[in-house]
């Protein structure tokens, strides 16, 4: 049995749709039962489970030959970095006690790099609180998502402009699919490394991508010109706090210093990559009105 936590995300869904269509079990653990609906109609066992409640987390992940687990970064939370902190802990308790075969946890490009940079440095810490779990593990550290900037289509198609936290907007990053993730995920879950206790496999897409590209790939969509704008340092703060709290918003601030200087959110010198198919421009095209 193939446990996934967090199967009604993106990832998560991707990851459970790939092991289904190998003919293998899985056990979908969500939060919401409201959400259940299109993981049993593609034959996938449903278990309900908070992250915040070990005890449950323990019982959905009971039996399971391998585990893939996220952290999800909280919306709203007063204290992000402490909620994600217990989040990890509640996880590494329920694993410890479950005793899966070998795990799969969703990490962060820039969970290598010493000091505080904000959202990688919290899943520096998520990656060391389960390397004392004894069953050998993959951390699979994904690139930005690329639909994480649907977000600002709105404001692209209402202003022309796609607002940008990446300074300056013509440097590349890397970026990947929420589903290309899920799939590599699946890859690695079906075809384990025994001969490692520990891997580390970083995920992007087949090419790296600057925000001009996003505007790019948006005017194509949308069929008029749309051109990115990078939003100024002191408006970081505001701007993501009309999403997510100020707590959150501080770890992402800082997440973006990291990108703006460059070289830091990247892979792990000498990492192994595992390249994705799905170009931006296919990635985006399910957010953009017809």
């Amino acid at each position: 049995m193939f446990v996934i936590l967090g199967a009604a995300g993106k990832v998560g869904f991707s990851t459970a749709t790939a092991l289904r269509a190998a003919g293998l079990p899985v056990r979908a653990v969500l939060r919401d039962a409201a959400k259940a609906d299109k993981l049993r109609a593609i034959g996938c066992d449903i278990a309900l489970a908070d992250l915040r409640d070990p005890a449950a987390l323990r019982q959905a992940f009971a039996g399971a030959q391998a585990v893939q687990i996220i952290l999800p970064p909280p919306l709203r939370a007063a204290d992000a970095k402490g909620e994600m902190r217990q989040m990890t802990a509640n996880m590494a308790e329920a694993i410890a006690r479950a005793g899966p075969e070998r795990v799969l946890a969703i990490s962060d490009y820039g969970a290598h790099v010493d000091g505080d940079i904000g959202m990688p440095t919290v899943f520096r810490r998520f990656e060391e609180r389960l390397r004392a779990l004894a069953m050998p593990k993959v951390f699979l550290r994904s690139a930005e998502h690329m639909e994480g900037w649907a977000r600002s289509i709105p404001t692209a198609i209402a202003t022309g402009s796609l607002p940008s936290l990446h300074h300056p907007v013509e440097r590349t990053f890397a970026a990947v699919s929420t589903g290309d993730v899920g799939r590599s995920a699946a890859d690695l879950l079906r075809r384990p490394s025994m001969e490692k206790v520990e891997r580390i496999v970083h995920a992007e897409g087949p090419r790296r991508y600057s925000a001009a590209d996003v505007a790019g790939a948006l005017s194509q969509l949308l069929g008029r010109t749309i051109t990115a704008q990078a939003v100024r340092r002191e408006h970081w703060q505001a701007a993501l706090e009309r999403a997510v709290s100020a707590s959150t918003a501080g770890l992402l601030v800082d997440l973006y210093d990291a990108h703006n200087k460059g070289g830091l959110i990247d892979i792990e010198p000498q990492g192994e990559v595992c390249y994705g198919t799905t170009e931006l421009v296919e990635a985006l095209r399910p957010f953009v009105p017809a």
